[in-house]
């Protein structure tokens, strides 16, 4: 009974991983809102499901192995996309899923996963700036050819720190709003099978 109670845990992961990898495979560009290579998806709310159902641990395990996987059936950055979705990604299921774990009822949920909307939003500034976007100029042209995107759609803009401030930060944060909304919708339905129970 033990050894099949520590199982499920793992193949609940395993399960969540592959379905947050497919999401991240179906991306896709708002060019209206974003330069196109920011892409939209969904791929953290597995993890955000991990982390409230089996504990944050889980979470930051299910962000690891959706982009292991990605990178190696799906990568076109070098594994630097991915590296970076992954930092962002464990800042909010890790943060959202240790303050829900203190108190577990739909207020603190809502708190909790609001708050690690907040952190994805803000640790994606600086994991931008440092690491992932430096990458993207060598590969691409320059930060100039970077910059020149952000300025199609707000020709003020001016260096990369305030692209990512008024551009990729409310980005990250209204993408973390919408996977707290989908967690929320499905999360009763999945319970059965998140907990083990019938």
């Amino acid at each position: 009974m033990q050894t099949k109670s520590s199982i499920r845990p793992l193949a609940v992961t395993a399960m969540l991983s592959a379905v947050g990898c497919v999401l991240m495979m179906l991306d896709f560009p708002l060019p209206m809102l974003i330069p196109s290579f920011v892409k939209m998806d969904v791929s953290e709310l597995p993890a955000l499901l991990a982390s409230f159902s089996l504990g944050p641990v889980y979470g930051v395990t299910v962000c690891l192995v959706k982009n292991i996987l990605a990178a190696l059936f799906h990568g076109s950055t070098g594994g630097i996309g991915e590296v970076c979705n992954f930092l962002i990604g464990a800042v909010f299921t890790g943060v959202a899923g240790a303050l829900y774990k203190h108190r577990k009822n739909r207020r603190n949920a809502v708190v909790a996963s609001l708050v690690g909307a907040a952190a994805m939003a803000l640790v994606s500034v600086p994991v931008n700036y440092f690491i992932s976007y430096p990458v993207y100029a060598a590969m691409f042209g320059g930060i100039d050819a970077i910059l020149a995107a952000y300025q199609e759609l707000r020709p003020g803009t001016d260096g990369l720190l305030e692209c990512l401030l008024v551009f990729n930060m409310p980005f990250t944060f209204v993408k973390g709003l919408i996977d707290v909304a989908l967690c929320f919708l499905i999360y009763k339905p999945l319970s059965p099978i998140l907990h083990g129970r019938r």
